[in-house]
């Protein structure tokens, strides 16, 4: 009996240690498993950086991670993308680290209302942020909005930064002083948490840290974790190049252009259809971001300019006066406050593409739309006489009633002598004409002309 009770000891004793055994192997397992989602804005945000971005939010809360990275190098960008953005990042039930990196890069503008919505901010050395108040672009170039825009976009970066615990009043002068700030300085003025070399570095410094997400508190676990990358889906991609006002503008032309010449010149069906797929994929481009109805007016007529100069030739008033209504309004099309950041490059690249498609625009109505005129007013001039004597096949089967024969690219109806019958593919020789009708007979020999 004493033996029994000895060995059922043994038993729990051995059966306790297994189990925490078992539970110390789980809790290495949670511990290896600890996941930080990073994904990365670069360029310029746009509505497929939106959807890119909120889909990868939702992936790191399905999985679990610990935090979300998110690596920000951008001049600024759409206001709804960069609205939604900001909104996923303060509602996400994870905590979020921004992170303007690497060395030289930027989250200006609209950047930097997603880095001031972190939960934790960071900057690499030799980083920028700010010079985010609102612009409007012109003819005469960029200026800053009227003073609504600039009021209500100052309070909104104020109110993020205030729900992060961050300084308000140095966010809020993002917008109505334009501050850029370097990383020893945002991280003064507190707009950012710390300076990190790296993301090695950074993560190392998070580990460890407490947070607040919603109402609870939090501690990061970030020293060991593993990364998951999230990919860009074909999807974010397409819209990303599609809601940028440059390409926008782009297809819209291309569009334009495809359907007037297929219109000039039918038969192949090509250029319609091309421009047809340019147009729909331009005017669905064009609804992702705000646009001037001004400056689409301004295009419309600025092609109507250069039909006119195509159809009434005036040594080029109309084409130049088009070339300017093209530019201006293709300049003024794009209504985003955020779009353009001051030394970023962007407005200059947009400038240079615009002029890029008016000197195209010039030389696609003078040259390819006036050669096709050209040839239709040579074609109009030749008398259906000068057909006769000429032999060609016939297209269809040909009676002294109906049929048709094709000479010189036009399609003709045709019908034979009294009694004669010819069938297609059959040689024919263009003896008379009456009306638009051709009288034809059959040939043993003949060259098709």
């Amino acid at each position: 009996m004493m033996m029994n009770k000895r060995v059922g000891g043994i038993l729990v004793v051995l059966l306790l240690a297994l189990l925490f055994a078992l539970d110390t192997q789980s809790g290495g397992a949670r511990e290896d498993n600890t996941v930080i989602y990073v994904l990365r804005i670069e360029g310029t945000i746009t509505e497929g950086t939106a959807l890119d971005v909120i889909e990868g939010l939702g992936e790191a809360e399905e999985l679990g991670a610990e935090a979300v990275l998110v690596e920000l190098d951008t001049p600024g960008g759409l206001v709804g993308s960069t609205l939604k953005i900001t909104e996923a990042i303060l509602n996400l039930d994870v905590p979020v680290i921004t992170y303007v990196t690497p060395k030289g890069a930027i989250a200006a503008s609209a950047g930097s209302f997603i880095l001031v919505s972190g939960t934790i901010a960071a900057m690499a050395p030799g980083t920028t942020t700010g010079a985010a108040m609102p612009v409007e672009i012109g003819v005469e170039g960029r200026k800053p909005a009227d003073e609504k825009t600039i009021n209500f976009f100052a309070g909104h970066i104020e109110s993020i930064a205030a729900a992060r615990g961050r300084n308000a009043t140095q966010a809020k002068r993002f917008v109505t002083d334009n501050d850029a700030l370097s990383e020893t300085l945002a991280l003064d003025r507190g707009i950012i948490d710390l300076i990190a070399e790296d993301r090695a570095e950074l993560l190392r410094n998070v580990d460890g840290m407490p947070v607040k997400v919603g109402t609870e508190n939090r501690t990061l676990a970030t020293k060991n974790a593993s990364l998951h990358f999230k990919e860009k889906t074909v999807r974010s991609s397409v819209l990303e190049t599609l809601s940028n006002p440059q390409i926008a503008v782009i297809l819209l032309m291309v569009g334009i252009y495809g359907l007037i010449f297929g219109f000039l010149s039918p038969g192949t069906y090509v250029p319609e259809m091309i421009g047809a797929i340019c147009l729909v994929l331009a005017l669905y481009g064009l609804g992702l971001f705000e646009v001037n109805m001004f400056g689409v007016l301004l295009i419309i007529l600025a092609i109507i300019l250069f039909i006119a100069e195509a159809l009434t030739p005036t040594f080029g008033i109309l084409t130049t006066g088009g070339a300017v209504c093209l530019i201006i309004g293709a300049l003024i099309l794009p209504k985003e406050p955020f779009l353009v950041n001051p030394g970023s490059g962007w407005f200059r690249g947009f400038l240079l593409t615009i002029i890029g498609i008016a000197a195209a625009s010039i030389a696609f109505f003078l040259l390819a739309i006036g050669a096709v005129l050209k040839v239709r007013k040579r074609k109009a001039q030749i008398g259906a006489e000068e057909l006769i004597g000429k032999v060609t096949k016939a297209e269809t089967e040909i009676t002294e009633d109906t049929g048709t024969i094709k000479i010189r690219g036009e399609i003709w109806n045709a019908r034979t002598l009294a009694g004669e019958r010819i069938n297609e593919g059959e040689k024919v020789e263009i003896i008379a004409r009456e009306g638009l009708t051709l009288i034809v007979k059959k040939v043993e020999r003949g060259d098709t002309q």
